[in-house]
């Protein structure tokens, strides 16, 4: 039997990308997972999982959805949102959207979430953070890395906290992913196939990651159970 049979995972964001990967994974290993995502229609063709409508940004829908759900083993935090621009180009209002979605919302998920886990005496909580934070800088990139940096303290924070007593919280900071986020950006910027070349040549490994690949890291989280507070790299050596 596999250690991730029947246990109860959340994953957030699981219509599209990262998300769905990692929820469909967490499928196949026989866990009982608990999909969500804002957008409900993109959740449909997710096989063997539960399904929801979930704005990680209300607070009350979060709560409500992990009432329902009962005590979580695995929360997995995927939701976040990649601004271009630099601190100049940035407003008040992007910048508060962006904690809003990219670190707000683990704070209400895990909030949520921690007290079921500390009650069993175990859990594991997944943030996907970026290469494009206190790991690395990156151009064009101020209120996702200052966001995404920020997600790298608040998981070594609630690991600090919770170590003795049964709870995990790990970070995954991808690089650059094939995803329906990533061929926005880079319809976004023009010229398609200039931007895509340019996205490859700053990978050392030769090519952009698979969500796939993401979710076998979160896999491996979800179990290695002597890690926790740590930040993952997976980014084909583009932060070396």
């Amino acid at each position: 039997m596999s250690q991730l049979e029947n246990r109860v995972v959340l994953v957030t964001a699981a219509a599209q990308g990262i998300g769905r990967a990692i929820a469909s994974a967490f499928v196949a290993a026989g866990a009982d997972v608990w999909a969500s995502d804002i957008n409900e229609a993109g959740l449909e063709g997710l096989e063997g999982a539960r399904t929801r409508r979930l704005d990680v940004r209300d607070g009350a829908a979060v709560a409500a959805l992990i009432a329902e759900i009962g005590p979580i083993d695995i929360l997995c935090n995927c939701a976040g949102f990649v601004h271009a621009g630099t601190v100049l180009d940035c407003t008040p209002d992007e910048l508060d959207f962006a904690f809003d979605l990219n670190v707000k919302s683990m704070y209400r998920t895990i909030s949520a979430a921690l007290p079921g886990m500390l009650a069993r005496g175990e859990g594991a909580i997944i943030n996907i953070a970026s290469v494009a934070s206190s790991v690395k800088g990156v151009p064009n990139r101020f209120a996702y890395a200052t966001t995404k940096a920020a997600v790298i303290g608040l998981t070594k924070s609630v690991a600090a906290d919770f170590v003795g007593r049964g709870i995990r919280c790990n970070a995954i900071c991808p690089g650059t992913v094939e995803s329906p986020s990533l061929e926005d950006r880079l319809r976004a910027l023009g010229d398609y196939e200039t931007a895509r070349a340019a996205f490859i040549a700053r990978q050392p490994i030769g090519r952009i990651g698979t969500a796939q690949e993401i979710a076998d890291l979160a896999l491996h989280l979800a179990g290695a159970t002597y890690t926790t507070g740590a930040i993952h790299i997976i980014d084909g050596g583009w932060s070396m």
